[in-house]
């Protein structure tokens, strides 16, 4: 079983090395069902890792500018309690 991240600082080294790993991926067609699948899944992981920091910066800047962990947690469709033990040390 593989151990998924938890903190941001461990979801976002995470994406890092996902995409590190599919970037300089180059798939071989003799070894591969679906190549287009592959450049799907290198696309999304991209994807995720920028969609991750945009979010961190997001609630960042909503935190600085005075807003609620429970109004931020409406917003990002969880609790207050959630966002802010995900991403309080990351913004503080």
């Amino acid at each position: 079983m593989i151990n998924m991240p938890r903190t941001v600082e461990e979801i976002l080294a995470h994406a890092d090395e996902l995409v590190a790993r599919f970037e300089s991926y180059e798939p071989d067609p003799a070894n591969e069902i679906n190549i287009d699948s592959v450049h799907a899944l290198r696309d999304a992981v991209v994807e995720q890792s920028n969609a991750e920091r945009h979010l961190l910066e997001a609630i960042k800047r909503a935190r600085d500018s005075g807003m609620t962990w429970a109004s931020i947690g409406t917003f990002v469709g969880t609790s207050g309690e959630a966002v802010r033990q995900r991403y309080g040390r990351r913004v503080a």
